[in-house]
This record gives C-alpha cells, sequence and structure tokens, in this order.
C-alpha cells in the first residue's frame, strides 16, 4: 500500500501549481525573519538566540549543565581566558555560548564562523582600501574638492568596519560574548595567530594609527559588527573588560600547545535521554518531545556506534509530526544518516 503524499509540496508532476502557498512556517531554528541590524543590549536583536536555545525555552524546563560543564564556564568567567569546547557536531558547543549571553543578559552573541580561507584581519577589521580611493579619486575630478587635511584623515574610518572578534575588544563595562566556531577548520596557522590578541586584549589597526595626530582628540569614528558607529582613539583597540570567548571544535585536530595553555578546556560528552528530550522541548514543545520519545530512543541507540547530530533529530521529529505522521520511521532514518560513513 503506497504512502499517503498529501504533506508534499514539490510533487514531482512536472506541471506549475501554488503549492508553495500551502508550504507551513519554517522550524523555530530555520526561522530568519529579516532583521534589522541590532543593538549591542538587544537580547536577541537577529534571532540567533531562538534559533540555538529554542523559540519554547521559555515554557521548556531548561537542561541543567553539570557540575563540570558549570565549574569550567564559570572558571573562564572568572580567570578572563577563552573558552575551548570540543565534542562531536551537534553536542551543544555552539549553543553554550548563546545560554551564557541569554542568562547574563550580555546581548547579541557575536560570531565568527570559521572557514579553511579564515585569517586573523578577518577576526579584527575589514579596510575597503579600494572603495576609499575610488571616493578620492571622484573627489579629485570634483570642483568641491580641497587639499588633504584633517578633513581626508577623519574618513578613513568610513571605510573601516571591526569584525567579530575586533568589536568584542570594545571597551565596555560588560564583557560581550564572542563565538569563534569550528576553529578546527582553519589553516595551520590561525590558532597561533590568535595568541597574541587573546593574551594582551588589544590590537592595533595601522591606517588609523597612521593618522592619529590629524584626527581632533586623536579618534576615529568606525563601523562596529553590529552595524554601530564607535570610535577608536589613537589607531588601537584595547577591552576593559575581556570578553567571554567560546572557541568551538569538533576534535577534528590537535591544537598548538601554546593556545591550549591559554584556554580552558572543556570537553562536552554525547547527550543522554533526558538532555535531548530537553533540548526538543526547547525547540518543538512538550507535545513535540512527548510523541519523539521513541526518535529519541532510537537516535540514542544509534548514536553508540554511529556519528549523529542533534539536529537531525530535530528534523525528523519536526518533519515526522508536522508534515509526514505517515512512514514517520522510514523518513526519520532518512534524515537521521550517519555522517561518518563512507562517500
Amino acid at each position: 500500500m503506497s504512502e499517503p503524499i498529501e504533506w508534499l509540496i514539490y510533487r514531482g508532476a512536472g506541471e506549475p501549481h501554488e503549492g508553495i502557498e500551502q508550504l507551513p512556517p519554517p522550524p523555530p531554528w530555520r526561522d530568519f525573519g529579516g532583521r534589522g541590524a541590532p543593538a549591542p543590549d538587544e537580547q536577541d536583536g537577529d534571532g540567533s538566540a531562538d534559533r540555538r536555545l529554542g523559540g519554547y525555552r521559555h515554557i521548556a524546563e531548561l537542561h541543567r549543565p553539570g557540575a563540570e560543564e558549570l565549574e569550567m564556564i564559570n572558571a573562564a568567567l572568572y580567570l578572563r581566558r577563552p573558552l575551548l569546547v570540543t565534542g562531536s557536531p551537534g553536542a551543544g558547543k555552539s549553543t553554550l555560548a548563546h545560554s551564557v549571553a541569554h542568562e547574563l543578559g550580555l546581548g547579541r552573541v557575536l560570531r565568527w564562523p570559521i572557514v579553511s580561507r579564515s585569517a586573523l584581519q578577518d577576526g579584527l577589521y575589514h579596510y575597503d582600501a579600494i572603495a576609499r580611493l575610488q571616493d578620492v579619486q571622484i573627489a579629485a575630478h570634483s570642483a568641491a574638492a580641497g587639499a588633504p587635511g584633517a578633513e581626508s584623515a577623519q574618513s578613513v574610518g568610513s571605510y573601516i568596519r571591526l569584525g567579530p572578534l575586533g568589536t568584542a575588544l570594545l571597551p565596555s563595562d560588560r564583557p560581550r560574548v564572542l563565538l569563534i566556531d569550528e576553529l578546527d577548520k582553519s589553516d595551520i596557522d590561525l590558532p597561533n595567530d590568535l595568541l597574541n590578541v587573546l593574551e594582551e586584549g588589544e590590537f592595533a589597526i595601522p591606517e588609523l594609527e597612521r593618522i592619529a595626530d590629524r584626527l581632533p582628540d586623536g579618534e576615529a569614528e568606525v563601523l562596529d559588527d553590529d552595524g554601530n558607529k564607535v570610535k577608536v582613539r589613537g589607531g588601537r583597540v584595547q577591552c576593559r573588560a575581556f570578553p567571554f570567548v567560546v572557541l568551538t571544535s569538533n576534535g577534528e585536530r590537535d591544537f598548538p600547545a601554546p593556545l591550549m595553555r591559554r584556554c580552558i578546556h572543556l570537553e562536552l560528552g554525547r547527550p543522554d535521554h533526558q538532555r535531548l528530550a530537553t533540548f526538543v522541548r526547547a525547540h518543538l514543545g512538550d507535545e513535540a518531545a512527548r510523541s519523539g520519545d521513541d526518535l529519541i530512543a532510537h537516535f540514542l541507540e544509534r548514536s553508540r556506534s554511529e556519528l549523529l547530530a542533534t539536529d537531525q533529530l530535530l528534523n525528523a521529529i519536526y518533519l515526522t509530526d508536522a508534515a509526514a505522521p505517515a512512514g514517520r520511521d522510514r523518513l526519520a532514518d532518512l534524515l537521521i544518516q550517519r555522517l561518518d560513513r563512507p562517500r
């Protein structure tokens, strides 16, 4: 007997139709909303906390971290040291940063996702020299263009935007939360390049240092990662409250000893049934957690011998509960495929 296909939006029939209008709202962790740039003190100005912590977290019995996890997080807060969090994909490494920011009221999490081409400069700031050159050339051909002076020096800041790491190091009374996600995907140099910045809590912007003596009070206005204008004095950014820095790694590589020495290391183990149920409840609500209890148990059983991620479990429960109740076990197995299988 064939499975009902009423839930299918794309039917593969080759005939155009308006089925897209029947597409239900997205899962909470995929609801982006198109919000504008948030202020630093907004709790969830860009919706990232809802996607990470769950839209139902206010009614869920949130997971209480174990004693070791709490101690390592607080050690990093007390010692003003980065927290290196390792564990399998979907273990909750990135969520930890959002949880700390949410509970302590530290505003939007600054996120720096690492790829193989990431360099320290990407995290600190970006100087758009090409845009400035174009503007100078345009001004040179304008009748209103004046001789270079204090005004042109001040304009340099208009072409500089701080990255997530640079923004986290701005002087403030309360620390920002910075998530440097998947550091193990970087090239071999980045972990070593981070050492001095994380140790000293400051960095220089040479483009501003060179003209600091021509700026009023030595200050230039630049954009930060939140999209706000901030002042940089003397071409240097120096933190007042060291940010809460979370470095995540899937364990795909080892890091140099100097970086490990400067970090507090937390290893997240495999979640148990209660923690997974709480995770589902926070994102999808109590009813979804109850109806998906058998999928949670099956997921745990498989994870003993297979590499799986918890977001696969969320996808399976959401889709089988909301859209495809028939044939749910088969569809769940299609969505929860082992990540370590040969390709």
